[in-house]
C-alpha cells in the first residue's frame, strides 16, 4: 500500500464569527454584572448596620405579584422572539405587547414602594446606610428597566408601522437578551433585599 495515496483530507468547520450585535451586548452584560456584583456586595456589607430606623423589617414587604409580572415578561419576549423567526409578525407584536405590559407594571410596583416607604415609613435615601443601599441597588435594577423599556417600546413603534420584518429576527433576540439579564439580576436583587436582608 502506497502511503502518499491514502492521505486524508481536513476536516471542514462550519464557523462563523458571531454577529456583532450579540458579542456587544455579551460584552455590556459582562460589565453590567460587575456594577450590580458592587451594590449587592456593599448591600450585603451594610446589612444591620444602620444606627436608626427605619429597619427593612419594619418597612419592606416582599413584591410578591411584580415580580411574577416581571419573570414571566422573560417568557412572553421569548415567545415573541420565536413568532418573528416562524415569520408571524402580528403574533410577535402581541407578545411584544404583553412584555411591555408585565415590564410596565413592575416598574409600577416598585414606584408604589417607594412612595409608600418615602411618604409614610420616612424611610429617604439619606435616613440611614439602610435606605442608602435600598434606594441604590433597587434603584439601579429600577434603571434598566426603564432603559428595556424605551428599547421594547421603540421596537413596537416599528412593529405598529409595519417596518420590523422577519429578516429582523437576531436583532430582537440581542435584546431579549438584555431582557433576560435585567430579570436574572431581579432575581438577585429580590433575594438579597428581600430575603436575606430582612
Amino acid at each position: 500500500m502506497n502511503a502518499t495515496s491514502t492521505t486524508l483530507a481536513p476536516p471542514q468547520l462550519d464557523w462563523k464569527l458571531p454577529e456583532r450585535g450579540r458579542v456587544g451586548m455579551y460584552a455590556l452584560i459582562a460589565a453590567e454584572a460587575a456594577i450590580f456584583t458592587i451594590f449587592v456586595v456593599a448591600y450585603l456589607f451594610y446589612i444591620g448596620k444602620s444606627l436608626s430606623g427605619p429597619l427593612p423589617s419594619e418597612v419592606l414587604s416582599p413584591p410578591i405579584f411584580y415580580t411574577v409580572c416581571l419573570l414571566s415578561s422573560s417568557l412572553t419576549i421569548h415567545v415573541a422572539g420565536r413568532s418573528l423567526q416562524g415569520g408571524n409578525v402580528r403574533s410577535f407584536g402581541a407578545w411584544w405587547l404583553l412584555t411591555i405590559v408585565l415590564a410596565a407594571l413592575f416598574l409600577y410596583g416598585t414606584v408604589s414602594e417607594w412612595h409608600r416607604l418615602i411618604y409614610k415609613e420616612g424611610l429617604t435615601i439619606t435616613a440611614n446606610l439602610f435606605g442608602t443601599t435600598y434606594y441604590s441597588l433597587v434603584g439601579l435594577h429600577g434603571f434598566h428597566v426603564v432603559m428595556g423599556l424605551l428599547a421594547m417600546t421603540t421596537v413596537m413603534v416599528f412593529t405598529i408601522v409595519g417596518a420590523l420584518k422577519q429578516e429582523h429576527v437576531e436583532r430582537i433576540d440581542v435584546l431579549s437578551l438584555y431582557w433576560h439579564f435585567v430579570d436574572a439580576v431581579w432575581i438577585v436583587v429580590f433575594t438579597v433585599v428581600y430575603v436575606i436582608g430582612r
